[in-house]
């Protein structure tokens, strides 16, 4: 078994209209794909996103697993690449997100790391991340 990337990413939303307004706000492209629930509300919307068009899925948090935590961030923290972070971080907090990590350099070797939590409780994280400007660099070359 080995691991080859990120498929997907699945975060949770009460409001799943209002999330999706949100990450179509921050991304500056809308949903490809959405779904209704039974009750005909948006119960799932999914994003493309960054280089290698990775799915980003908003759920209706009443179809979490059980024991999922319905309360405050949980869970794993995922960082996206982004090219200016202080300006991203800058972005999050102007449109609601609050912060969970402030930005910190981790070591000499450029790494940086922030996180918020989205207004719909989802940790996001953002980071200055030069190994994958490295493997992005190298596979334009090939």
């Amino acid at each position: 078994m080995s691991l080859r990337g990120f498929a997907t990413l699945n975060i949770w939303a009460d409001d799943v209209e209002a999330a999706t307004a949100w990450y179509a706000d921050l991304l500056g492209v809308e949903a490809y794909f959405t779904r209704p629930g039974p009750d005909g509300c948006l119960a799932y919307a999914e994003f493309r996103v960054g280089d290698y068009q990775a799915e980003l899925g908003i759920i209706d948090r009443r179809y979490a697993p059980a024991g999922a935590s319905a309360t405050g961030p949980g869970g794993v923290v995922m960082h996206w690449h982004v090219d200016d972070l202080d300006a991203t971080v800058e972005r999050l907090l102007a449109l609601g997100a609050t912060e969970y990590q402030p930005i910190t350099p981790h070591g000499d070797g450029g790494f940086v790391t922030a996180s918020v939590v989205d207004p719909f409780g989802n940790v996001l994280g953002v980071m200055r991340n030069p190994h994958y400007l490295d493997i992005l660099a190298s596979l334009k070359a090939t």
